[in-house]
């Protein structure tokens, strides 16, 4: 969600790029939604996108179209991407834009209106748009500080809880976070700071927590695979922060792709430090296989794509019924308490919450 590169990249540092490579369903051969080949549907995603390979191809033989993949950078970029080529788009359908960024997306008039068969299956928390219908919600997922639980035993330390935890003298010079400005869990984690501590509050939080020696860096790999000692890339790295700003649904990775699979997870999850992310799909404007975006969206929403995400992407569907694997929600259950913000909220104060954050964190 825009879980940018964290199923890719936490497979690279577990050593499992050759599965992750079967589980991404695209036609390298194929004409893109640019090409006006009216059997292939193109879908712009950023790195994240994952799904099995059967899944696609029933939906594929059952629609009659080809799925083709464009995977185009993070999740930020890629939208601005989509923003700049809108009126000669590289594909019919845009994955990946998530509630911290929707409203760039709609005010740019990235996508173009169609209500996808399951809408009313959805969530009600998760629906956004609903007068317009311009895109659909696809999955969610939470932003959180992951521990690293053997160096909290080493050290006798209990682990932070909270954002208020994470500002003790216990925990100084221990957490690495992602750019505000660059990332979308670094800019979910500052989101999750403004809800928590409001309009009045989280500058000086983040100086308290500045003070306690967080380090920032650019990226969530960097991040985790090289600055968090938890991780299995991190341990490689020899990095040297227990805790950072990853996702409740990070653990289960850990677990998933280790062998042998560890009877518990090596991660945990501070649960007062989460945020809710939904990422959203939609029709985009001047697709050249409108008809053909319009089945993938469906399809993007029935039970069969919902229950394949996440062991796939590590996120949680968005529909009513839809199950969810027992190593999953065993190792990565959902924040009980989340953080959340009005998409209103968000798009009134997104843009100038970030230059302060980062006159205040990267001067």
């Amino acid at each position: 969600m825009s879980i940018t590169k964290k199923v890719s990249v936490l497979a690279v540092g577990l050593g499992m790029v050759g599965t992750l490579a079967a589980c991404g369903s695209s036609s390298d051969d194929a004409g893109g939604g640019g090409s006006g080949d009216s059997r292939t549907v193109t879908l712009v995603s950023h790195d994240s996108w994952a799904a099995s390979k059967d899944v696609i191809a029933a939906f594929e033989k059952q629609s009659g179209y080809k799925v083709k993949v464009l995977e185009d950078g993070d999740a930020g970029q890629a939208v601005n991407k989509a923003i700049l080529t809108k009126d000669n788009p590289q594909g019919d359908v845009f994955f990946g834009v998530d509630n911290t960024l929707l409203s760039r997306a709609l005010d740019n008039g990235l996508f173009q209106p169609y209500e996808a068969k399951g809408s009313d299956q959805v969530r009600p928390e998760y629906r956004a748009d609903q007068d317009k219908h311009r895109v659909t919600p696809v999955d969610s997922g939470d932003i959180c500080v992951n521990y690293d639980k053997a160096y909290f035993t080493q050290h006798g330390l209990t682990p932070p809880k909270s954002f208020d935890d994470l500002i003790k003298p216990e925990y100084k010079d221990l957490l690495v976070t992602e750019n505000a400005g660059s990332s979308s869990p670094g800019l979910g984690f500052l989101l999750g700071t403004a809800a928590q501590y409001g309009d009045e509050g989280w500058e000086g939080y983040w100086k308290k927590l500045e003070a306690n020696g967080v380090k920032v860096v650019d990226s969530w790999e960097q991040a985790y695979n090289e600055e968090f000692s938890g991780s299995a890339g991190g341990k490689k790295a020899k990095g040297d922060r227990p805790l950072v700003v990853s996702y409740a649904s990070s653990p289960p990775v850990e677990v998933v792709y280790a062998d042998p699979q560890p009877d518990t997870a090596p991660t945990g999850v501070a649960d007062g430090t989460c945020f809710r992310q939904v990422e959203y799909a939609g029709l985009l404007s001047n697709a050249k296989n409108p008809e053909g975006g319009k089945a993938l969206l469906d399809f993007l929403l029935s039970k069969s794509f919902q229950e394949d995400m996440p062991l796939n992407m590590f996120v949680y569907p968005v529909r009513e019924g839809a199950q969810v694997p027992e190593v999953f929600s065993k190792f990565g259950p959902q924040a009980k308490d989340p953080q959340t913000l009005d998409p209103a909220k968000i798009a009134d104060n997104r843009d100038q919450w970030v230059k302060s954050w980062t006159s205040l964190v990267l001067k």
